[in-house]
């Protein structure tokens, strides 16, 4: 516990010696700052005398010279106003005019450069060299500026009136140009449309023909078909008919045959008596046995062909009813035939007119739109050749028409100040006003 306890003192310790040093330092580093701030203050109070006490001289010399031009400008107010006046009169006035022509010159130079004229830049120059020895030889310098000016500003509203010329004209051209193309691209619109429709219905037709003859093809052999079976049935139907009726026949006659030979009569009696009539004509040798017929064989014999009979009957009627079912079919398939045939036909017909029709309108529509498009590249190519001329300037007529009246502007305000210089002069001609020299200093 005793070790803790001195280890904490000595650190203490040394905490204590460091905040020493430090505090110390900063004391060193005070006292240099008091020093240095005490020595800027003595040096102050020093200057602020001197400039004062240099002031106060100051003010003593300038009141004197004050009062030694006071008074030698009365002097000589009192003794030399009119040798001034005749002698500095007429140099006051030149220098005035010269003053305004520098004063013109410079104006047409901004002038110039601020609407980046080369004109007006020229005329800058020639104002200059008028100016310079435009008094030479007697010469009026203030009527040959005012000249150039005023025949600029002629030049420039000359301008001005053939660009605005101009503008209109190009106006009306664009305008008409403008109508003049969308007519034209509505009607090659219009065109192209009608012919396309024009080209699609004469495809549809066309195709509607294509099948209603292949239909027609198909109908004809349908027909072709139909009349070769029913010649066929018919002759078949001929045959057996003929057979059959030929067959009921001879059932028939044998019926009647057996009939009377099996039936109620005396058959044999009859028979007797022929043979006695056969005798009388001949000599017969002598008589068989006699014979007796047998009924029940002959009865069965006969209901056999009976039956036969009534076979052949009833195929014979069925022959002709399937005979007649088949002629009446075929007869009525057959008009149903030629009736869609004929329809058939006249569609063909009716749609072969309408598409070929259809042919035509195409190749007009199209001859129309060759002209119509032929037309409207004429007006594509002089609205490209309008629009080069009206259009495609480096300025537009708005910015030059803006730039020739500010240069109009600037040249009438410069010509505004030779007429006041030129009206001046005229009136100190006159002896209207005196300048006094000393005047425009009091």
């Amino acid at each position: 516990a005793d070790n803790k306890d001195m280890d904490e003192q000595k650190s203490n310790k040394a905490a204590a010696e460091e905040a020493k040093a430090s505090a110390e330092g900063d004391m060193e580093v005070a006292k240099k700052e008091l020093a240095s701030s005490k020595e800027g203050s003595d040096t102050a109070k020093s200057s602020c005398m001197t400039v004062a006490s240099d002031h106060e001289a100051t003010v003593v010399s300038r009141t004197g010279e004050l009062e030694a031009l006071a008074k030698a400008v009365t002097i000589l107010k009192e003794t030399s106003s009119g040798a001034v006046s005749q002698s500095y009169a007429l140099l006051q006035l030149k220098s005035r005019a010269d003053l305004r022509r520098s004063e013109v010159v410079a104006m047409v130079k901004k002038l110039a450069k601020a609407q980046h004229s080369t004109a007006l830049a020229q005329l800058a120059s020639r104002i200059a060299v008028v100016v310079k020895f435009g008094r030479t030889g007697g010469a009026d310098p203030f009527g040959k500026v005012r000249s150039l000016i005023t025949d600029m500003i002629a030049k420039l509203n000359k301008e001005m009136n053939e660009e605005g010329e101009e503008k209109a004209y190009c106006d009306e051209q664009m305008s008409k140009t403008g109508a003049n193309k969308a007519e034209l691209d509505d009607e090659v619109a219009k065109l192209i449309t009608k012919i396309d429709t024009a080209t699609s219905k004469n495809a549809e037709l066309n195709a509607q023909v294509q099948e209603l003859q292949n239909e027609l093809s198909a109908l004809a052999k349908e027909q072709a078909t139909m009349d070769k079976i029913r010649q066929e049935t018919h002759a078949d139907y001929l045959v057996a008919k003929a057979d059959l009726a030929l067959g009921l026949s001879g059932v028939r006659k044998a019926l009647e045959v057996l009939r009377d030979y099996y039936g109620g009569g005396s058959a044999s009696a009859s028979m007797l008596q022929e043979d006695s009539k056969f005798d009388s004509m001949m000599q017969q040798p002598a008589m068989p046995e006699h014979h007796s017929k047998a009924g029940g064989a002959g009865s069965s014999i006969v209901g056999v062909l009976e039956v036969v009979e009534s076979d052949f009957a009833k195929n014979l009627a069925t022959e002709e009813t399937e005979e007649d079912d088949a002629q009446s079919q075929y007869d009525t398939i057959s008009q149903q035939n030629k009736i869609t045939k004929t329809l058939k036909d006249q569609d063909v017909k009716y749609k072969t007119q309408e598409f070929k029709g259809l042919d035509k309108d195409v190749a007009d529509l199209s001859g129309e739109r060759e002209t119509t498009s032929a037309e409207l590249a004429a007006v594509l190519e002089y609205d490209s050749k309008i629009k080069a001329r009206c259009i495609a300037q480096p300025e537009s007529y708005e910015a030059r028409k803006g730039r020739r009246e500010a240069e109009v502007a600037g040249l009438k305000e410069a010509l505004a100040i030779l007429e006041d210089e030129t009206s001046f002069v005229q009136d100190h001609k006159r002896g209207g006003r005196k300048h006094h020299f000393l005047g425009a200093y009091a």
